[in-house]
């Protein structure tokens, strides 16, 4: 019986012995096997993923040489510099469209061409609301005609660049920048004027494709290389960055053929001198936050044939909300002449509306 015990302390030792060494070289070749497998299983999918980057040089080929730099000559001296693009070729002519505020107040407009050819242009049509502007010059000046977009089919976020000639120098002339399409429908007020209370709002594209002075009616374009927008002015503040915009080439189109026409550019007409209620509050209460306060109304007018009189707060165009002077003109330029429009307003604390008939300024 003491034979038998000690039989089976021996057996079980050797089993434990036989139970070690099998797990340790289970444990060596696992170590030794699986992670190698593994890396270089590992190694082999990092060598098959790869990133390129082949930029946009060919969309960029295709606006190029449609671009052309705009100066804008007073008394035979240099005026100013902007940026334009041939969007149309017929009838023996090239069209450009630039930005009104590039070409006004010159009496001679010349283009330059990527092959350096300088040219006198013609002026079709301007409008320093829409910031519009269509030059014409000879067809055969012409060495590309820009393919145009679409914006119903962009999207935010969208790959977008501006060819132009920055600094107002033909240094730069044709510089390409690059960014995306950070925003649509953008309202954005500013100033007609050398002053600096704002007097209009414009509908525009938001980028962060960097502009600068001398892109102005310059092409926005998108990775196609199709024009979709006129860059026309960039928001520039110390706190600031990244923040351009374009006129959607719809609204563009839509004057440029206005001007080939031979259409006049009429808007309707109300009558009044306007302020910003920011800028009278301390003429005492208003019973409202946001509207316009009439300072004046002129004679034989719509304003004065309607009843309205200084001191009443306008707050409402049609069903539309008015904010600013600025915003109140955007929405009255939305209608024609001899249209009736309704608006609100307050005269103390009572609110009271009015119909009024719209007509051209005398």
């Amino acid at each position: 019986m003491k034979e038998y015990k000690i039989n089976n302390k021996i057996r079980s030792a050797v089993i434990l012995i036989v139970v070690f060494f099998l797990g340790a070289l289970a444990m060596f070749a696992l170590v030794k096997y699986s992670p190698l497998n593994i890396t270089e299983n590992i190694t082999k999918m990092e060598k098959e993923v790869t990133v390129t980057d082949s930029g946009i040089a060919d969309a960029v080929e295709k606006v190029y040489d449609s671009v052309v730099t705009v100066e804008t000559y007073r008394k035979n001296q240099l005026y100013a510099t902007g940026t334009g693009f041939v969007y149309k070729q017929e009838n023996g002519k090239g069209y450009i469209l630039t930005n009104n505020h590039v070409i006004e107040d010159g009496d001679t407009i010349r283009v330059v061409f990527t092959n350096n050819t300088s040219v006198e242009a013609k002026i079709v049509g301007s409008d320093k609301y829409a910031d519009i502007a269509v030059l014409t010059v000879d067809s055969d000046k012409v060495i590309r005609v820009a393919a145009l977009g679409n914006n119903t089919t962009t999207r935010v976020g969208d790959t977008v660049f501006a060819v132009g000639a920055p600094l107002d120098s033909t240094v730069y002339s044709w510089t390409v920048t690059r960014g995306i399409l950070s925003g649509k429908d953008r309202m954005v007020e500013v100033s007609l004027t050398s002053n600096s209370v704002n007097d209009w709002v414009m509908k525009v594209l938001q980028t962060d494709a960097a502009i600068n002075s001398g892109n102005s009616g310059g092409p926005l374009a998108n990775a196609n290389g199709e024009i979709i927008g006129i860059t026309s002015m960039k928001l520039a503040s110390s706190s600031i960055e990244g923040m351009g915009f374009a006129i959607p080439i719809e609204d563009a189109l839509e004057y440029a053929n206005r001007f080939e026409s031979g259409e006049e550019i009429k808007r309707p007409y109300l009558g009044v001198e306007l302020y910003n209620l920011s800028e009278i509050l301390l003429r005492g209460e208003v019973p409202v936050s946001n509207g316009v306060y009439i300072e004046s109304v002129e004679k034989d007018t719509p304003a004065e044939e309607a009843g309205l009189k200084k001191g009443d707060i306008i707050v409402k165009l049609g069903e539309d909300e008015v904010s600013s002077r600025a915003y109140l003109k955007y929405l009255l330029y939305k209608h024609n002449i001899g249209d009736t429009i309704r608006i609100s307003y307050y005269r103390g604390n009572d609110l009271k509306t009015v119909d009024v008939k719209l007509t051209k300024e005398s």
